[in-house]
Parts: structure tokens; C-alpha cells; sequence
């Protein structure tokens, strides 16, 4: 496992998204309303959706095309529909805002 840079806290508004590419895996990044950053895999395993244009309610992110939620801690999807997504460890460094993601 690699830890990689990818930007700063203050490249992510609350409660939105960004996604970052490393090594050709398209990752989607979520800041949630208390400040806490999420990253997965940035393609829902139903129909490939882009989990970054979708909407983040509580700890879930629900795909834009069909609805699946998807946990952004686990990246289980929940019932009734079944499948995950990978998910990254992300690490702030809370001096100079920077962030990290562990692949």
C-alpha cells in the first residue's frame, strides 16, 4: 500500500465532492458536514455510476442513476440491493490541511 497527496482540505467544500485519479483508478472524495472525508471507488457496482455526482445523505452516498446507497465507510451497499465498492483510508493532517489517501 501506497499513501498519496492529493490536495488540501480547502479543495473540497462541506458537504461535497471531488474526484481525484491515481494510477488510472478514478476515486471519488466526500467531506461530510462535521469535516469527515470519505473515499471510494468512484463506480457504483450496479450500472458503473459516477458516486461523485451523487447525493451524500448521513453516511451514505446514493448513485445517481438508480439510487443504490452505498456506506462510505464499509462501501456495502444496502438492502435490498447487494454488491460494495473499495474504499480508501483518507488521513488529514489537521496543521496545513493537507490530504491523504491510502491505496
Amino acid at each position: 500500500m501506497s499513501k498519496y497527496l492529493i490536495g488540501q482540505l480547502s479543495d473540497i467544500d462541506p458537504k461535497g465532492s471531488r474526484t481525484i485519479v491515481v494510477h488510472n483508478l478514478e476515486i471519488a472524495l466526500f467531506r461530510l458536514s462535521d469535516g469527515e472525508i470519505f473515499a471510494v471507488e468512484n463506480k457504483c457496482p450496479h450500472k458503473g455510476g459516477a458516486l461523485s455526482e451523487g447525493m451524500v445523505c448521513g453516511g451514505k452516498v446514493h448513485c445517481p442513476l438508480h439510487d443504490w446507497k452505498i456506506d462510505l465507510q464499509t462501501g456495502n451497499v444496502h438492502e435490498p440491493d447487494d454488491g460494495c465498492v473499495n474504499t480508501y483510508e483518507v488521513e488529514v493532517d489537521r496543521t496545513n490541511g493537507s490530504i491523504y489517501v491510502t491505496i
